[in-house]
């Protein structure tokens, strides 16, 4: 429902509300206030003011700090992206690489092939001409004895007898079947050669096609490569800017932290004054004959608003800073607008706007058992009484809000004894 302020914001206001308790109340009077408690007071005012204004300055590097922290993981976050990428690209790499080992022995197979099958051609071209000389004799030879269809014709008209007529036709036919022969074999080796040449010209096609993708592979990859290394090193630098970013963040709430001590170290000792001005304070009343309220303090108090406890008194977590506090009071449920209610009768000792608790209503409600309460009222949307005035018991003193530190309307009420906060329940 809300946030909580910091530790040393509460105790800023612990001081305060002691100055108060010395000051006035319902048992003792603001009339007593002697002139040194008014300067104690001045004081406090100032240190709470510079404390106010470190809180501020600490709040601002601790929302850098967290800035840069979150810039920081996501830089490293990107970082571990890249470095997978670049690992993925240089797998892809390597792959890539034994690919075009294999392209690369593939091509010089294709080379190879080529070699051969133009040296196969020409083997063959030689011996396409030989043979073509060899049919020219062969042809010329037959020829030269006449034409080989009419010598058989005339073979077969000067047959003797049957037996010669047979001799004489196979004669004939083995010379014609030489001649077609040669015919034969010189257009097979023709053909073979023309073969040939077609394989050279694939060879020489699936060679260029081989060595074009590799190329083409083997560029892309070094191209991936080439931008995983600038991706990363752009990670590099701005994983480095952050780290900077961060330590001077750091460096700054170090500072903002040991200023902070030292205002806290100042207003530790003026809330010792201001107590022991309270202690006098209240001597001062135990000799005029009034000691205030003597017994059991057990539901003494009303309650300060219709609502219920979303958030008790207790130590815990910073849900923002995430350091282990005390979270000084009791946080109510209520409405915007709703009414706060004097939990006894009292005085209205201060009145304030804080950056952390946002409208703040302090009423000294007098002493108890010898020591001075005063409660306060946080995150009021505004007031109804003004400082100085007295009020009654159920009087409404303001009404509900969501000023300061918090995310929706609430009551964050606050018990102090002697300027100390104590668990507001104790005393519902």
């Amino acid at each position: 429902m809300r946030f909580f302020p910091s530790a040393s914001r509460r105790r800023t206001a612990v001081a305060s509300l002691a100055l108060a308790a010395a000051l006035g109340g319902s048992v003792v009077p603001l009339a007593n206030a002697t002139v040194d408690d008014d300067h104690l007071r001045d004081r406090q005012d100032n240190v709470e003011q510079q404390i106010e204004r470190a809180h501020d300055e600490l709040g601002e590097t601790s929302k850098r700090v967290q800035r840069a922290t979150a810039a920081l993981e996501s830089a490293r976050s990107q970082l571990l992206a890249a470095k997978a990428d670049l690992a993925d690209v240089r797998t892809r790499l390597a792959a890539a690489r034994a690919r075009d080992r294999e392209m690369q022995a593939k091509l010089l197979e294709a080379q190879a092939a080529l070699a051969q099958a133009r040296q196969d051609v020409l083997d063959g071209q030689a011996a396409l001409a030989v043979q073509r000389e060899e049919v020219v004799d062969t042809v010329n030879s037959i020829y030269a004895a006449g034409d080989p269809q009419l010598l058989a014709f005339a073979s077969l008209l000067d047959a003797d007898s049957p037996e010669d007529l047979v001799r004489r036709r196979g004669a004939t036919d083995a010379i014609v079947a030489s001649e077609d022969r040669a015919y034969s074999g010189l257009q097979e080796a023709e053909i073979l050669l023309r073969v040939r040449e077609i394989e050279v010209e694939d060879a020489k096609e699936e060679m260029e096609t081989r060595r074009a993708d590799a190329a083409e592979n083997l560029a892309m990859v070094r191209d991936l490569l080439e931008e995983a290394r600038v991706a990363r090193a752009n990670v590099i630098t701005r994983l480095q800017t952050t780290r900077e970013a961060r330590q001077v963040a750091l460096s700054a709430r170090a500072h903002d932290k040991q200023v902070l001590r030292t205002l806290k170290k100042r207003e530790e000792r003026i809330k010792r004054a201001i107590i022991a001005a309270a202690a006098r304070a209240a001597a001062r009343a135990a000799r005029n004959g009034r000691q205030g309220y003597q017994g059991s303090t057990g539901g003494i108090f009303a309650m300060p608003v219709n609502g219920y406890v979303t958030s008790p008194f207790g130590y815990r977590v910073h849900p923002i800073y995430g350091y282990y506090g005390l979270h000084d009071g009791t946080d109510f449920g209520v409405g915007c607008g709703q009414s706060l209610f004097a939990v006894a009768g009292g005085t209205v000792s201060n009145t304030y706007y804080s950056s952390v608790y946002g409208n703040r209503l302090y009423l000294n409600v007098g002493q108890y058992n010898g020591k001075n309460i005063t409660v306060v009222y946080n995150h009021a949307a505004g007031y109804r009484v003004a400082e100085g005035e007295r009020v009654a018991r159920g009087e409404v003193v303001g009404y509900a809000g969501s000023t300061g530190w918090s995310t929706g309307c609430h009551l964050h009420f606050t018990l102090l004894v002697n300027g100390e906060p104590v668990d507001p329940m104790r005393y519902m």
